[in-house]
């Protein structure tokens, strides 16, 4: 990577897939401890689930998912633990540290990107600088370390 003239090793839909699946299995994880707080233990006293315990453990995986990925991606680091496992990092189109708005706009792009079938994602596999919707969106590029 040179910042100075501006060339990128842009990051493949396969390596930037395999971060992904690293970072569903950690959410899977924050997931599964929030739901055992906030739903199981209602269960385990009164015998019966109830919905708003339910609809609690929802947002706050939700909430969890968001601050996972936009804090991390804005942060030095610049990279969720998947990404940096793999050695790929999220930036500006200059190559810079994203800011925590950009970030967020970055996060709520992936949710049109999966709503239109998948499209978003699989642009990553075609355009030039290997961007989805959401990177387009966003104006950010994923680099290779």
């Amino acid at each position: 990577m040179n910042i100075q003239n501006k060339t990128f090793s842009y990051a493949g839909f396969w390596k930037r897939f395999a971060a992904f699946v690293i970072d569903m299995f950690i959410l899977a994880i924050g997931n599964f401890f929030i739901g055992f707080i906030f739903a199981i233990p209602d269960d385990v006293l009164t015998g019966k689930a109830e919905f708003i315990k339910s609809v609690d453990s929802y947002i706050l995986s939700g909430l969890f998912a968001w601050v996972y990925q936009v804090v991390m991606e804005s942060s030095v680091k610049q990279a969720t633990l998947g990404k940096m496992a793999l050695g790929i990092v999220v930036t500006d189109l200059s190559g810079n540290r994203m800011s925590f708005g950009k970030a967020c706009g970055r996060y709520f792009g992936q949710i049109l990107s999966v709503s239109i079938c998948g499209i978003g994602f699989l642009m990553i596999g075609f355009t030039a600088k290997k961007q989805g919707l959401h990177d387009i969106m966003a104006r950010c590029l994923v680099i290779n370390k």
